[in-house]
């Protein structure tokens, strides 16, 4: 199966620019060894390279370029399979872009190609390296320093509940998550997160609906034994649960009055990722929730297919990015382009973005350029039961 793998990366600070002829003659080898072909294209910083051949060699050479210490800030661009290569003359060929004005490399390259039809009408691999040759990549690239840039400084634990106190506050458990602004070193709200007990796979699906609303008279409880003036509170709940658990809005409302919660202090997050069958019913529950005051946020954004469609019926006041898409968001181009097109929509929409599950101090650092600034996830904080969890803060090194 023939396989390409497109990436650009950065020049290591401390490998000269005359040494570059040499790596390119070494690597031309090694491709045609491997029986593997390309372009290699440098602009004096950047290196973007196009990979060709069959797949199991190529993830091998492509390995090797992920571990080369002569470049860093490597993000993979595209993954492709196709009937024929694209450059077969050459085992790896070196581009100067420095050497070249704009059209006439491009015309260089062309001319390496070996199936000039495919390379001049709509191809992917042709227009990543037009982009790249123009150098409008840099508007979406973001370099991000090595993950030992930060020391995370941990703080006290804030708050807890003991077992004792908590048996009063109902029959379901809860661990708490931060949600940080990292460089204000503030925590903005925090999240309950549901922990259900091993027979909660038994129920049937009305009655894990039940059991979904009922449980956020816990969380409620607990949170007003923790003290949590000044913070908001997120609970998250199945979209459905809104709809089959009758009157679920007014008895939500009655939870957080009982444990002396105002609405405004409350963010309900629905998840993206189950399948909303009664669409205009959930939709006036959310009506519901808005009007009394109740914040409302879509969960796992992106996760599931009915992201898009909730914003069309309504807008949220936050949204949360899936961690499928936050992880090794730095090395990836199309996570980067999904985030900056997510960040785009939200701003035009006034919506305000999360990452969660933020695990590595470089898709932090990648998600903080391209302008998120709310994060959740064990690089700062894991959940904790029944308290309020020490937060690592970032502090450079």
């Amino acid at each position: 199966m023939l396989s390409t793998i497109i990436y650009r990366s950065h020049l290591a600070d401390d490998v000269p620019i005359k040494s570059l002829e040499y790596l390119a003659e070494k690597a031309n080898k090694l491709n045609s060894l491997f029986n593997v072909t390309g372009i290699l294209l440098f602009n004096g910083t950047h290196f973007f390279q196009v990979l060709e051949g069959p797949e199991e060699a190529v993830l091998d050479i492509y390995g090797r370029i992920l571990s080369d210490t002569r470049h860093h800030n490597v993000v993979e661009l595209m993954r492709d399979h196709g009937p024929a290569r694209r450059f077969g003359n050459a085992g790896m060929e070196l581009f100067d872009l420095r050497q070249y004005d704009k059209e006439s490399v491009l015309q260089a390259v062309l001319d390496k190609g070996t199936s000039k039809y495919r390379l001049t009408y709509d191809d992917r691999a042709l227009q990543f390296l037009r982009t790249f040759v123009e150098a409008r990549e840099k508007e979406n690239y973001f370099e991000v320093p090595p993950a030992d840039y930060w020391d995370f400084i941990t703080d006290d634990v804030l708050a807890s509940v003991d077992a004792a106190d908590a048996s009063g506050t109902g029959n379901h458990h809860f661990a708490f998550q931060p949600i940080i602004d990292p460089f204000a070193r503030q925590i903005v709200s925090l999240e309950a997160v549901f922990c259900p007990d091993e027979n909660a796979a038994e129920l049937t699906q009305d009655a894990i609906y039940a059991l979904d609303l009922e449980s956020k008279a816990t969380a409620f409880a607990l949170a007003k034994k923790l003290g949590i003036e000044g913070l908001t509170l997120s609970v998250n709940l199945l979209p459905m649960s809104l709809v089959v658990v009758p009157d679920a809005v007014e008895k939500l409302i009655e939870a957080m009055k009982a444990s002396d919660l105002v609405p405004e202090q409350v963010v309900v997050e629905v998840t993206e990722n189950e399948v909303i069958s009664r669409l205009d019913e959930f939709e006036s529950a959310i009506k519901k929730l808005k009007s009394a005051g109740i914040s409302v946020a879509i969960d796992d954004f992106g996760a599931g297919s009915a992201g898009l469609l909730l914003l069309t019926r309504f807008q949220p006041d936050k949204i949360k990015i899936d961690r499928n898409i936050i992880s090794d968001v730095h090395k990836s181009g199309p996570k980067q382009a999904i985030v900056q097109a997510i960040l785009k929509c939200c701003s035009s929409l006034e919506i305000a973005v999360t990452a969660e599950g933020v695990e590595k101090p470089e898709e932090w650092m990648w998600l903080e350029a391209a302008g998120i600034f709310h994060f959740q996830g064990s690089l700062f904080a894991t959940p904790k039961r029944n308290g309020i969890p020490a937060v690592s803060w970032p502090e450079k090194n």
